[in-house]
């Protein structure tokens, strides 16, 4: 014969059961993470922040740094000084990569773009992570810098044939401060974002770019 259920065994279950319930309702959702992510971005004007830059891939491993800015809607600047200068800045129509030991500046049209930097020029003023990752979802399998932050991954509409996956770290304010993208050769390239400030006065003349006189101009037609 079963023996029958305790009082205070039942009510065990119950309370062990509502635990479960109220943690299942505490744990973020990824549509609405993403959701607050796109209201924080899309709010702001300009973002200004410091990059590391680390590329691994094909036994190479390199580290750059700068400062990079971002303005609504489009625009980007991307100043490297360690371990070598170089520029790489878009207007939102026209995208520049200068090399000044190479004395050249090749010139892509930023539409057709196809560079790992590009995605995040349109952060301000129409980001929509759902619509830009496909198949977005949390990374618990990655860990990120702080215990705090949430680890989303996805992969980029239009990169599929470069990209296998973008993985994003996002702070309890909804700023992002880490990006890894895996490439479909295996390479992994991850930004790393510090001391951002928001809404920072900045002239549109910072996107704009002239060749210096010297320069070889290359014409990216491909996008490539």
């Amino acid at each position: 014969m079963n023996s029958p259920i305790r009082p205070c065994s039942a009510i065990s279950i119950v309370v062990v059961w509502l635990a479960a319930a109220v943690n299942a309702a505490a744990l973020p959702n990824v549509q609405a993470v993403a959701r607050a992510i796109d209201s924080h971005y899309n709010r702001l004007r300009s973002l200004q922040a410091d990059f590391t830059e680390i590329y691994q891939g094909g036994g190479i491993e390199r580290t750059e740094s700068g400062t990079m800015w971002l303005k609504k809607p489009g625009k980007m600047r991307w100043e490297y000084r360690s371990p070598e200068e170089k520029l790489f800045v878009g207007d939102g129509r026209d995208a520049w990569l200068y090399l000044p030991t190479e004395k050249q500046a090749r010139k892509s049209s930023m539409r057709r773009l196809e560079d790992l930097r590009s995605p995040l020029a349109f952060l301000l003023g129409k980001s929509k992570l759902e619509k830009e990752l496909q198949g977005l979802s949390f990374a618990p399998d990655v860990q990120p810098s702080d215990s705090r932050n949430s680890m989303l991954r996805g992969v980029p509409r239009g990169m599929e044939d470069r990209v296998r996956q973008v993985i994003l770290e996002v702070t309890p304010e909804q700023r992002i401060v880490r990006i890894l993208v895996h490439g479909t050769d295996d390479s992994i390239t991850e930004y790393r974002l510090n001391n951002q400030r928001e809404n920072v006065e900045v002239p549109d003349s910072r996107f704009r770019f002239t060749a210096p006189p010297g320069a070889e101009v290359v014409e990216d037609e491909t996008g490539q």
